[in-house]
């Protein structure tokens, strides 16, 4: 009974990291701009490896590879944001601006304050 819920557990785990992992792909593609297409690729590292990372944790039966599954989930959750936040900044840095919409950030006057 307990093996059972064990690979049921385990089996959503895997297909909601593959749905992740898929939405995050097709993100990749359909996404206009540097930024946005960033995203996509940060919902793929943290979202996506991270639930089938945990879903593979079940099926190992709480072993040595359960150590090391959990420190490899632990690597991509910390640095899969920073990597992303990094590659923004740089893409900031060299004047690649967000294509925005619209600008909902508040005026500035010629002082350079808030309005």
């Amino acid at each position: 009974m307990i093996a059972t819920l064990l690979d049921i557990a385990s089996w959503a785990l895997i297909a909601g990291g593959a749905f992740f992992m898929l939405v995050g792909a097709v993100g990749l593609l359909r996404m206009p701009e540097l930024f946005t297409r960033m995203h996509a690729g940060g919902v793929i590292d943290t979202m996506g490896a991270g639930l089938l990372i945990l879903g593979m944790m079940l099926q190992t039966h709480f072993d040595l590879t359960t150590l090391k599954l959990f420190f490899i989930a632990v690597l991509f959750f910390f640095t899969g944001p920073i990597v992303t936040h990094a590659l923004a900044q740089a893409a900031l840095h060299e004047d690649i601006k967000p294509t925005l919409a619209e600008d909902r950030r508040p005026a500035a006057d010629a002082s350079g304050r808030q309005q």
